[in-house]
């Protein structure tokens, strides 16, 4: 007899966090710099907590789930790292044309002086992300890797350079640092 294809991987959990998994697959982090809360639902991919370890298991895995039980093991880690130490982005403005101008506004960043704009451009700040503004450098801070790598993207997508050569206008306001 051969034996059945199974998956099977463990997550050990540090000791100063909790983790409550319930019936309808939310997985809910707790740690000492705040709570997390995602669902984590496939048909054929069983979670389970047994004491300080995450079981994830999978029989009869087909590709497509063999790539989901990896994406859900970075979940949890991700998750895990972000109630621990949290995320943190570090991004900076460059100019050479017009001096550009950050500000902060409720729940936006709030980009003046773009290329010479008569305009602001306005980027959204996502959850729980803070923003601090220091000089030309932006510090982007937060639990949620999800909600910081998100509100990175739209800062960057905001100075996107439209209807000019974009070897001569390298302004705007790029990722320099991932770190944590």
């Amino acid at each position: 007899m051969s034996k059945i294809p199974e998956i099977k991987e463990e997550i050990s959990i540090p000791q100063d966090i909790t983790i409550e998994i319930d019936d309808a697959k939310t997985l809910k982090v707790t740690g000492p710099k705040g709570s997390l809360q995602r669902i984590l639902e496939h048909p054929s991919i069983d979670i389970k907590k047994s004491g300080d370890k995450i079981k994830i298991s999978c029989i009869l895995p087909k590709k497509k789930e063999k790539a989901l039980v990896g994406t859900f093991i970075s979940h949890i880690k991700n998750m895990i790292q972000g109630v621990t130490t949290g995320f943190e982005y570090k991004m900076k403005t460059v100019y050479s044309h017009f001096p550009i101008k950050t500000t902060l506004k409720d729940k936006e960043v709030i980009i003046d002086n773009f290329l010479g704009e008569k305009y602001p451009r306005k980027a959204i700040i996502y959850g729980d992300t803070s923003v601090e503004i220091k000089g030309d450098e932006l510090i982007l801070t937060g639990i949620d890797i999800e909600k910081v790598s998100q509100t990175a993207a739209n800062i960057e997508r905001a100075t996107r350079v439209k209807k000019r050569d974009r070897r001569v206008f390298q302004d705007g306001i790029y990722i320099t640092n991932k770190g944590n």
